[in-house]
């Protein structure tokens, strides 16, 4: 047989294809470059493109000042008053010099700012992290992140890579395999109920709970979420995950005063009965850590606890969000590879895996911070 039989057709050159490499071509031309600064608007142009590759470059830098700024407690220390380089380096355990340099990085990112008489303050984004403190905790997590992504290449290489976040997570997603220690469930709920305050009131404003009489709140974690749909009077409130996690939520929402309130039922979403009767159920920040057969048994078995007209609340980020299109594949997606299970998807997905669940319908209802949370409305 002749050698070109044998070779793969190629589809034809679409006009996007040829204007795609013509575009490419100029811009990995040394001579276009050249010509290009010496025009002022191509070199506002050029400059605006250097600068953003240089930002991708320098990011894992930016986020390692964050991290050690909060490890240190730089902003709570600011958060007192403006103060000198000498009067915070012994807070901080560090020499003046390097103390110093810690300093002006953050300066540069606008998490510290200078003020009068050599003396530093809080800036813009040290005063919103210090006014959230769930960022903080996040922040701290993420030192384990940060190790996974020592080595991306080992990461992305490994098909089942033991890192430090599969460790973590260990209890999430194993069928039936809830094999978490008292310590690890204290350390994850603890994350999860401080950064669900984040996004709980968002998702509630989206879609209040007046009009329904019974919510069950499915891996609902340490309780945070069903906390704030607590104040909803007269709703019916039922907490369902794992044993371990559940029983903590049961002490934590006793200890503010919801325990004769809230139901807590220790189980497992891929083969426990669920409670039955609610006509209003939530999956918050739950389907994006599964893979796709997993996601789909959830949200079937999220439609086998629901009567008819019974509605579900899937909240989480999502990939291809307006705006935020990087959060989605470049954070969550490597997150949950490190993770060891799930992907972000997109509303579109999302969608059509809650039709194959068995729903009638679905809808995207508007939040205040997309970037945080989207929400779906399916209806049964």
């Amino acid at each position: 047989m002749r050698d070109d039989l044998q070779r793969p057709v190629s589809a034809p050159e679409s006009w996007s294809d040829k204007w795609f490499r013509f575009r490419n071509g100029l811009l990995t031309h040394p001579r276009f470059h050249r010509w290009a600064v010496r025009l002022p608007i191509f070199r506002w142009v050029a400059r605006r493109r250097a600068a953003a590759l240089f930002e991708l470059c320098a990011g894992f830098v930016y986020s390692q000042v964050l991290y050690t700024g909060v490890r240190l407690r730089l902003f709570e220390f600011l958060a007192e008053g403006p103060q000198t380089v000498h009067e915070l380096a012994p807070k901080l355990g560090l020499r003046a010099e390097p103390a110093q340099r810690l300093l002006d990085a953050a300066t540069a990112l606008k998490l510290c700012e200078r003020r009068p008489r050599d003396r530093y303050g809080l800036g813009i984004h040290g005063a919103s992290l210090v006014a959230t403190p769930a960022v903080t905790h996040m922040v701290l997590h993420h030192a384990m992140f940060y190790r996974d992504l020592a080595d991306p290449v080992g990461l992305l290489s490994r098909e089942a890579p033991d890192t430090e976040l599969r460790r973590f997570w260990s209890y999430s997603g194993h069928e039936g395999n809830d094999q978490s220690t008292p310590a690890q469930v204290a350390e994850y709920s603890e994350l999860m109920a401080g950064s669900m305050s984040l996004i709980a009131d968002d998702i509630l404003d989206a879609y209040p709970l007046h009009r329904h009489r019974h919510l069950l709140d499915l891996a609902g974690g340490a309780g945070a979420f069903i906390q704030a749909a607590a104040r909803e009077p007269g709703l019916r409130l039922t907490l369902f995950d794992l044993p371990s996690v559940a029983e903590r939520a049961r002490v934590r929402l006793a200890s503010v005063g919801l325990g004769e309130r809230v139901t807590v039922v220790g189980g497992d979403l891929f083969s426990s009965t669920l409670p039955q009767g609610p006509d209003v159920a939530s999956l918050v920040r739950v389907v994006h850590d599964h893979d796709d057969a997993q996601a789909l048994k959830i949200l079937q078995a999220a439609r086998g606890a629901l009567g008819p007209g019974g509605v579900l609340l899937i909240a989480e980020p999502m990939a291809g969000t307006p705006g935020a299109e990087a959060m989605g594949d470049a954070y969550f997606g490597l997150y949950l590879y490190a993770m060891g299970q799930g992907r972000p998807r997109t509303r579109e997905v999302l969608l059509e895996m809650v039709k194959a669940a068995g729903f009638s319908s679905a809808r995207v209802v508007r939040t205040r911070r997309p970037m945080l949370t989207q929400l779906i409305v399916a209806t049964v």
